[in-house]
């Protein structure tokens, strides 16, 4: 065999199923009674032109380390210019946003936009945060729209101003209404 050459075989396995050899190594396989695909050896189901889960299929991670997620490349950055309130643009399903120095007072709020492209007005987004300041910010989003969100950021510490730059971490969940 030729360096770098990779040998593929489909087999009849004897159990029913089909298997997908490389090199001699099997690498998935398709059981059509239970109408299961199995990626083995670690690999990685790839889809590159979008699929459909029947409704009635779970999409679940069943190994400890396992996570359901979006892959290295699906996301980005960005940093909020001149003000708390300025409009940060990043069209990504996920991904971080750098504020500007937080001084929000205490049980005051900030609030500014998200313009993103993917987002639809039925989609989840999901907040995090690593703040490491004084204050204790709480992260909600509201005005959830066609192509863009507001985060809002409220500092609920009784008497201790926001005083140092956040970093959000955010995710969209595809969502419809029927």
């Amino acid at each position: 065999m030729a360096a770098g050459r990779l040998v593929t075989q489909i087999v009849h396995n004897e159990d029913g199923s089909i298997g997908f050899y490389g090199n001699g190594v099997e690498f998935a396989r398709l059981d059509g009674a239970t109408k299961k695909i199995d990626v083995l050896s670690g690999g990685e189901l790839e889809v590159s032109t979008g699929a459909t889960l029947d409704s009635q299929v779970p999409l679940q991670s069943s190994g400890a380390l396992g996570a359901i997620g979006y892959a290295t490349g699906a996301g980005g950055a960005v940093t909020q210019i001149t003000s708390a309130a300025t409009t940060v643009v990043l069209s990504k399903p996920c991904g971080q946003i750098t504020t500007v120095a937080l001084t929000t007072a205490a049980a005051a709020e900030e609030r500014f936009t998200v313009t993103n492209t993917i987002v639809a007005a039925t989609d989840t987004i999901i907040l995090s945060t690593n703040y490491n300041g004084a204050g204790l910010p709480m992260l909600s989003v509201v005005n959830v729209a066609v192509g863009a969100f507001d985060i809002v950021i409220s500092n609920v510490a009784a008497a201790v101003a926001l005083n140092a730059v956040m970093v959000i971490n955010f995710a969209v969940i595809k969502a419809v209404a029927a």
